[in-house]
């Protein structure tokens, strides 16, 4: 029998990718976004997940057997975003249809988990290198835990199984997403390129020089269908990352070579994206103007915030995996790999030249 799966968040670098993926499998795909983009083998569901009354009447009639919550809305204090991000999660399980069969609901959050919340990233007590899912929660408010307590109860009520699934920085195409650490770079590159400027690496040293490791968009989707389709993963916490470590003194330098640019020497200093990138949206349009592209408002395309903060910690960030290996999860990609492919999807849909 065909599966059926509701993708919430399905505009998204990881929505994208897992619709994508379970289209690819044969499942009948509803992809739910609050302005839903089209997708090949995607039936759209507009939904705005703060209104209760409203995904109700989108999801009536929708009785999937799987459930991947890839969304969230960043807001100006964790305070709001506890309060925004567990309404979200508690309006679309309580808006969806009782199951009438088992049901299975995978919800991605990150290594903010470990981390803390972007007001307390990467700052007080945190759990030792490399991360692992039984270090369990910060002593600290954080918006990851209040969805992940929304999941739960509800599957209580409900009776379905859930996974979490935490990723590092995820390598994926989407335009207007919040944290697209990918595309920021590509951008960036393009305008270093047109200016003539010297590829800086934004961050600090400890990101520099230690070891850390990042999520393809297509290994984060392989691992959520996984996790729903194994009945071993059910009701358990995932790392997901893409396998390899690395340094960015090795990856900054693979980057520029791909552009075709001139990685500047690292002195210690840290210079973030949002300065340097700071005056450039009039370069980037002229450039989009000039070269046919298809996204010339440079605000769509980078998260320069969100690169600055990933690269810009003191700390060195490494993610264990072990508990899915353990299960049976094999999936790897090269890094270094998965940013090449996404570059090279990025000039093929014309975001970049």
């Amino acid at each position: 029998m065909t599966k059926t799966a509701l993708v919430v968040g399905a505009s998204g670098i990881v929505g994208s990718a897992t619709a994508a993926l379970l289209v690819d499998k044969g499942w009948k795909v509803h992809g739910l976004a609050r302005r839903p983009s089209v997708q090949s083998g995607v039936s759209p569901v507009a939904a705005d997940l703060l209104d209760a009354a409203g995904t109700a009447t989108a999801l009536a009639g929708i009785d999937p057997d799987a459930v991947f919550i890839t969304t969230w809305l960043r807001q100006d204090s964790e305070a709001e975003n506890i309060r925004v991000n567990a309404a979200m999660v508690r309006n679309l399980l309580d808006g969806l249809p009782k199951p009438t069969g088992p049901r299975h609901v995978a919800l991605v959050t990150g290594l903010k988990h470990y981390l803390g919340p972007f007001e307390a990233y990467g700052k007080g007590t945190l759990p030792q290198t490399p991360f692992r899912e039984e270090q369990g929660r910060l002593d600290i408010e954080n918006f990851y835990y209040a969805q992940e307590d929304e999941v739960f109860a509800a599957a209580a009520r409900d009776g379905f199984s859930w996974s979490v699934h935490r990723p590092h920085t995820v390598i994926g195409k989407a335009v207007g997403n919040a944290m697209n650490m990918g595309t920021t770079l590509a951008v960036y590159a393009t305008l270093c390129r047109e200016a003539g400027r010297l590829f800086t690496f934004p961050g600090s040293a400890m990101q520099w020089s230690g070891l850390t490791d990042m999520t393809d968009a297509g290994q984060l989707a392989d691992h959520l269908l996984w996790a729903a389709e194994t009945g071993a993963a059910h009701d358990e916490e995932f790392n997901v990352v893409n396998g390899d470590i690395f340094r960015w003194q090795w990856m900054w330098g693979r980057i520029a070579e791909w552009f075709g640019l001139e990685a500047a020497p690292f002195d210690g200093t840290v210079r973030p994206l949002e300065q340097q990138m700071a005056d450039d949206a009039g370069t980037w349009r002229a450039i989009a103007e000039r070269e046919g592209l298809a996204e010339p408002d440079l605000a769509r395309l980078a998260s320069p915030w969100h690169t600055d903060a990933d690269l810009g910690r003191p700390i060195e960030v490494v993610t264990d995996m072990s508990k899915s290996r353990r299960l049976g999860f094999t999936g790897y990609r090269p890094t270094d790999d998965a940013f090449f492919a996404l570059f090279e999807r990025l000039r093929a849909d014309r975001l970049i030249p």
